[in-house]
């Protein structure tokens, strides 16, 4: 700044110009600013209260306490915009929705498991553990004890019924299988 001048002095006409002559403050205490103002501040308020609204109904669709559900609120209202990104963290990670059906899913394959329906391999039809062969396609499903009849499992080497070895099933072979393998001809 040049000697003799001094803040707020006009060069113009030697006059004291303040800042309010300026244009700046005009703007600040006209009326047009209030309005911008109260918008402003309705708009944040209305963000505000639908913000700790999503948190309630957020809450409502994780927790099952209704206590806890209002805490989680009024933890959405009370820290401005900062209470809901808070509840964002430490919210539970799954809809009640979602866990009541996976628990319905689990008790309904636990009862599949403990059930455990016979079918046979071919056509899908039911089966007693008993069968020998399946009613409904005629596959073979156990083999027979040779001695007492009763079914056997693929796997077992004694009959628990009847205490006899088991045979392996003899697989039946034709005359042309039980030559020797062929042989290629040489063509020359």
């Amino acid at each position: 700044m040049p000697p003799g001048t001094s803040w707020g002095k006009s060069s113009c006409d030697g006059g004291v110009a303040t800042l309010a002559d300026n244009g700046i403050f005009d703007f600040f205490s006209s009326d047009t600013w209030a309005v911008i103002r109260n918008l402003s501040l309705f708009f944040v308020g209305v963000f505000w209260l639908s913000v700790a609204f999503w948190v309630y109904k957020d809450a409502r669709r994780r927790i099952e306490d209704p206590w806890l559900v209002a805490m989680a609120t009024l933890l959405g209202l009370v820290p401005p915009f900062v209470g809901a990104i808070i509840y964002m963290l430490f919210r539970p990670p799954e809809y009640l929705e979602d866990v009541r059906e996976r628990e319905l899913e689990i008790k309904a394959m636990e009862e599949r498991l403990s059930r455990r329906d016979l079918h046979c391999p071919v056509c899908r039809a039911d089966v007693d553990a008993s069968f020998l062969i399946c009613p409904v396609c005629t596959t073979r499903l156990r083999q027979s004890c040779r001695n007492c009849k009763a079914p056997l499992e693929a796997l077992w080497q004694v009959c628990p019924y009847c205490e006899k070895p088991v045979e392996p099933a003899a697989v039946q072979l034709d005359e042309t299988q039980a030559l020797a393998p062929p042989r290629r001809e040489r063509h020359a």
